[in-house]
């Protein structure tokens, strides 16, 4: 175990600062996403390098359409979730604890290989990367110095000193998911969803970059006043120039209602379209035109994307060749 480097101490409890549920935590107990431990006072990362899987992946998967086009990332995970979402697609690693006794993966090890496989970046993903936040201090500061981007796919609830924590190692492409809304019932009802745009906001003002994604869960926050909550948050907090992705969900783990329809994803879209947002994609339905990036003022394609690649790109430097407006990019298309 590796000595957290954000909680304070309360008499016996330590309180973990990581992210925004700041778990106050008592001798030899985790907190709630069972990496965190109280041992003798002092709060330490029990699920430091303790990876759950390894693998070079397409950077456009995560999603990220704006960030370093057409690159791969070493993508890894951890155990255990702060969330704990009744749909999530990979249970199996986020309700799970750290093995006990399993080796951990040196951070050395994790950027050499990357390096090895010739992936531009790092992602911390499948997984909530806050279960492996100290872990990510390391890999991404010694990535950085090595040449590779960092990136998390998150929930987004970290505390605003963690995201300062982890732009200073090197970290600085951030997806996350935007959970829910005020109105949403029958799961994550103690979370504050503002934090998350909140959390975006300082992220962009760091000089970091956001994508936004929306899983339109039925039967969860997929009506139109949800909709249009997070839409008009998007707005206030992100503006109009930070890309948002609506995607379709499917049955698994709890939640069992069917998957969210088509009309209704491209219902939101129009609705995100008018409000003025520039950049808004719908996934995980199989119709790849609905992935392409297109000049906000003229529609012209500009990236088209197949199978998470990019096979077709059209910039003139940063800006449309046809009309000159202004596209936000981070990073180089490989």
């Amino acid at each position: 175990m590796v000595k957290a480097s954000l909680y304070k101490k309360t008499g016996e409890d330590a309180v973990c600062l990581v992210c925004e549920r700041t778990c106050r935590i008592s001798p030899n107990l985790y907190g709630v996403c069972g990496n965190y431990r109280n041992v003798g006072g002092e709060l330490f990362h029990a699920g430091y390098g303790i990876l759950s899987a390894i693998e070079s992946r397409p950077i456009e998967i995560k999603p990220f359409f704006h960030y370093w086009p057409n690159s791969t990332a070493l993508t890894f995970s951890g155990y255990g979730c702060n969330f704990y979402c009744p749909w999530c697609q990979n249970s199996h690693i986020s309700f799970s604890k750290p093995p006990i006794g399993a080796k951990p993966t040196p951070p050395e090890t994790l950027v050499e290989m990357a390096l090895r496989n010739r992936d531009e970046g790092l992602c911390a993903s499948f997984n909530e990367p806050a279960t492996l936040f100290d872990y990510l201090l390391d890999v991404f500061e010694l990535g950085s110095k090595r040449g590779l981007y960092g990136t998390l796919v998150t929930n987004g609830y970290f505390t605003e000193r963690a995201i300062e924590m982890l732009i200073g190692a090197g970290a600085d492409g951030f997806s996350i998911d935007i959970k829910g809304c005020p109105s949403a019932r029958g799961a994550l009802t103690t979370i504050d969803h503002l934090k998350v745009f909140r959390n975006a906001r300082k992220i962009l003002d760091l000089g970091g970059h956001v994508e936004m994604v929306y899983l339109v869960v039925t039967g969860y926050n997929d009506s139109r006043e949800c909709a249009e909550w997070i839409l008009e948050k998007h707005l206030e907090y992100l503006g109009p120039e930070t890309p948002i992705h609506i995607n379709r969900y499917y049955p698994a783990n709890y939640w069992k209602e069917p998957p969210t329809p088509l009309s209704k994803l491209l219902e939101f879209r129009e609705i995100a379209l008018k409000m003025g947002i520039e950049y808004v994609y719908i996934g995980n339905v199989g119709y790849p035109d609905l992935e392409d990036t297109k000049c906000p003022k003229c529609g012209k394609t500009l990236i088209r994307r197949r199978s998470y690649r990019v096979t077709y790109y059209k910039l003139d430097g940063e800006s449309c060749p046809r009309c000159g407006y202004g596209i936000k990019l981070r990073g180089e298309i490989s």
